[in-house]
């Protein structure tokens, strides 16, 4: 499936700063005699939250490819993998990307076989708890995938795009998937549809509302997909001020097509420099006051060329928080995140010069979680050194119980490993319908946090009393 991790989509003015401080650490003096000698000291600010991030943050993508071939599309109705979308609500569901701007919808299109199989396979059932498409359908289809995922891989690399018309029944799947996986769906509108004075045509997306109003589907929008590449995609050039007034007019669509309160989000630009951002302004001045969150995306790197060494390089991090500052796969780590970790962002800092390959976060811990309760700290670090590094808490922290969550690779593969395991358990689903548990490993109070080289861990201080997480 073209899933995608998307951090934090949609990201609202006040929501921006998702990891908590990315900035240069300030050395230290060491902690006391309870110290480890090759300890790495920690310093906390937990006087007040610094930021606050959306439950939601942690969302991902359907990229619109897979619409091409609609057959696909069936998997959606999966236990398996609506299983694994529901571990992570809640969180955005977008269906997005290049391909929004080359997708079509026809009410009258008919459905597929296999999208046929899979509604019949539904009658006088709870569509939310009953199960896939029939098992020779599937089993064909994902005989099929694995050439259809090359077609799209290579169409995508030749930058060769044409349009594509999807149906009710597409949408319907999409929806359904969303809505039994507990996410809230993000559609992108085609936003190249243009009439000859170059503004946005919108009877098409006309024709989407007014279905998904008959249907009392509740969804939220976007317009276009990194429209400062139209000119490159499709030979249009349609500036920040156009894009604006196309996002008023898709505003008052919504007021009557769509139910109440429907969200919009945009511009959905590429990285925030040059020209983009120039037109990331000119939007936010014409059309700024309609939208719900601004959206931009962040590219650490070029998947395409990327190497293992780039994945380990604190610069490729620290990417991101100059992008938060120009605009304001793991799926286990997600699953952790989500699980551990509250919306209250803290500051925490090492102590120690050198140490860029270090990355510490600390939240207030998800109190929705049945082991942990208000008060209580999360911190959260990777270690992108090739040694073990070991974290030593603030003095008033020594004492207090803590919970190791130690996510590493699993077998001989090294990070280039497709599993991972959890406190040396690798982590694998129960069953279609069953994630596995997350067990913590109880830490010694006053013990160090050993964080393996190339790990990431989530360390819950328990009967911490911080006042902010209260």
């Amino acid at each position: 499936m073209l899933l995608r991790w998307t951090r934090g989509l949609p990201l609202s003015p006040p929501l921006l700063l998702l990891l908590g401080p990315l900035g240069p650490f300030s050395p230290g003096a060491r902690a006391g005699p309870a110290q480890a000698e090759d300890a790495v000291e920690l310093d906390f600010s937990t006087e007040r939250p610094v930021h606050l991030v959306s439950p939601a943050f942690l969302s991902f993508t359907i990229d619109a490819n897979l619409a091409t071939d609609p057959r696909f599309l069936t998997f959606l109705g999966s236990p398996k993998l609506r299983t694994l979308a529901r571990g992570l609500s809640p969180a955005y569901l977008r269906f997005g990307g290049t391909k929004t701007d080359f997708l079509i919808f026809d009410p009258k299109k008919e459905s597929t076989f296999e999208e046929r199989s899979y509604w019949q396979s539904q009658v006088n059932q709870d569509i939310c708890k009953s199960g896939s498409i029939p098992s020779d359908v599937e089993k064909r289809l994902q005989l099929e995938w694995p050439f259809q995922e090359q077609l799209l891989l290579r169409s995508q690399y030749q930058k060769k795009f044409k349009n594509s018309t999807y149906s009710r029944s597409s949408v319907d799947m999409l929806y359904t998937f969303a809505n039994c996986s507990g996410l809230d769906l993000i559609f992108g509108l085609n936003a190249l549809l243009r009439t000859a004075d170059l503004r946005w045509n919108s009877s098409n997306a006309q024709l989407l509302l007014d279905y998904c109003s008959s249907r009392s589907y509740n969804i939220s929008w976007e317009l276009g997909n990194e429209p400062n590449s139209f000119r490159k995609k499709a030979g249009i050039f349609i500036d920040g001020l156009q894009l604006g007034e196309d996002f008023i007019e898709l505003r008052k669509l919504l007021g009557k097509f769509t139910v109440k309160n429907a969200k919009l989000y945009g511009p959905d630009v590429g990285q925030p420099r040059g020209k983009t951002v120039k037109m990331l302004k000119s939007f936010l001045k014409a059309g700024g006051g309609v939208i719900d969150s601004v959206t931009w995306h962040h590219y650490y790197l070029n998947g395409r060329i990327a190497t293992k060494e780039d994945f380990l390089n604190p610069d490729v991090l620290d990417t991101f928080s100059s992008s938060v500052q120009k605009v304001f796969q793991d799926y286990w780590l997600s699953l952790l995140f989500k699980k551990l970790v509250g919306t209250k962002v803290l500051v925490a800092n090492v102590k120690s010069p050198e140490t860029s390959k270090l990355r510490v976060y600390l939240h207030c811990t998800n109190i929705n979680h049945p082991r942990y309760k208000e008060g209580d700290l999360t911190l959260y670090a990777l270690n992108l050194y090739n040694v073990t590094k070991n974290l030593q808490l603030p003095y008033h922290l020594f004492g207090k119980r803590v919970d190791k969550y130690l996510i590493k690779p699993s077998g001989p593969d090294g990070l280039l490993s497709k599993s991972v395991q959890l406190n040396g358990e690798t982590l694998k689903m129960v069953d279609d319908q069953t994630l596995p548990t997350l067990t913590e490993k109880p830490l010694r109070p006053g013990s160090s946090l050993g964080l393996p080289a190339f790990s990431y861990g989530f360390f819950v201080i328990r009967n911490a009393k911080v006042a902010a997480c209260i």
